[in-house]
């Protein structure tokens, strides 16, 4: 029977992947199974993964024929899973030996639905480590409890997949795949749907992922159209969001994370190509205007400052319609951490 499977995608990633696949090594047991999605890469990735499948035991390359973006690439490895745990690894991120056996034990004595942890955040040679915004440590709390207050940073602001074991039972509920063909804020969606609709979670302070920040050829790097994508992410997150049955609780801190990061992507508007700043402004305002709009005035009345003026400006902008899949206006970076 596999414990555990780890589901790791690979895009283009050679000068990091080495370090990954020799940490997968270092984590290894016999019932973990390590899921390498390979999303056609176009560098030397794919012959260092298949290497790896030959070397690492419990490795299994995936190959996308065409790339499809992390969120596809995650779901490719999830439907190949067979463990009674999942987890998640980015391909240039990587792992202290061992922290993997110690994340299946934790979630054993726990028995919920899934954990969270902590990390430890990479840029150069600088090291610092992020803590899960949960206070009570240790002990199985309710995932919806831990969305709120609207005010402060919250569960759902420490969106990482990888920073977390989840039971299969949430896999075979439908909670763990990612929408279809998101390249940026994959995971925003996602991490809202679990604290929705999961039962039990807990955190615990075991460090054991290494998340590289600041490649160069990371979309968090780069200002072109697959920037935009966050619209879509964020647009789910409201939509389903105003279907929940404690909606008038829950749609202030959507709204409210929603603002934020269209203020952070504004607020950095010199970093993306002319053009896609010109349909970035016009797009959120587009989504300004889709947002509830007593939810949203009363989001920017607790915001107040610069930001709120700034967001009530764009707001009065000639909206852009809001992004379709396939339409090649979506995608890009994580969207910015934080909730106001």
């Amino acid at each position: 029977m596999v414990k555990l499977s780890v589901v790791v995608p690979f895009f283009n990633v050679q000068t990091y992947a080495p370090d990954t696949l020799t940490s997968l090594r270092a984590n290894a047991r016999e019932d973990f199974e390590f899921l390498l999605v390979d999303d056609c890469s176009s560098d030397g990735t794919p012959e260092l993964l298949e290497r790896a499948a030959r070397e690492i035991p419990g490795a299994v390359l995936i190959r996308h024929e065409h790339n499809e973006g992390l969120a596809t690439a995650r779901n490719t490895g999830l439907d190949a899973a067979r463990g009674a745990y999942i987890t998640f690894l980015d391909g240039d991120d990587w792992l202290a030996p061992g922290y993997y056996s110690r994340l299946v034990a934790a979630a054993e004595e726990l028995g919920c639905d899934f954990v969270r942890t902590d990390h430890v955040s990479v840029t150069g040679r600088n090291r610092g480590i992020r803590r899960a915004p949960v206070a009570r440590r240790g002990e199985v709390l309710d995932p919806r409890r831990a969305i709120l207050p609207s005010h402060r940073t919250t569960s759902v602001d420490y969106p990482y997949a990888w920073a977390g074991i989840y039971h299969r039972r949430l896999l075979d509920r439908g909670l763990l795949h990612f929408p279809h063909g998101l390249r940026t804020a994959e995971d925003r969606p996602w991490i809202w749907k679990l604290h929705r609709e999961a039962e039990s979670f807990a955190a615990i302070g075991e460090l054991g992922v290494f998340y590289r920040r600041g490649v160069a050829t990371s979309l968090t790097q780069i200002g072109d159209v697959r920037q935009l994508d966050f619209i879509r992410a964020f647009d789910q997150v409201i939509e389903e969001t105003a279907t929940d049955t404690e909606a008038d609780l829950l749609l202030p801190k959507a709204v409210r994370t929603y603002c934020a990061v269209i203020s952070h992507h504004i607020g950095s508007i010199e970093r993306f190509e002319p053009e896609v700043a010109r349909r970035l402004k016009a797009m959120c305002a587009g989504a300004l205007r889709r947002m509830p709009q007593d939810v949203l005035d009363e989001a920017l009345s607790a915001m107040g400052g610069d930001r709120a003026t700034m967001l009530r400006k764009l707001r009065r902008r000639r909206p852009a319609p809001p992004p379709s899949p396939g339409t090649g206006l979506g995608a890009g970076p994580t969207a910015a951490e934080g909730a106001a």
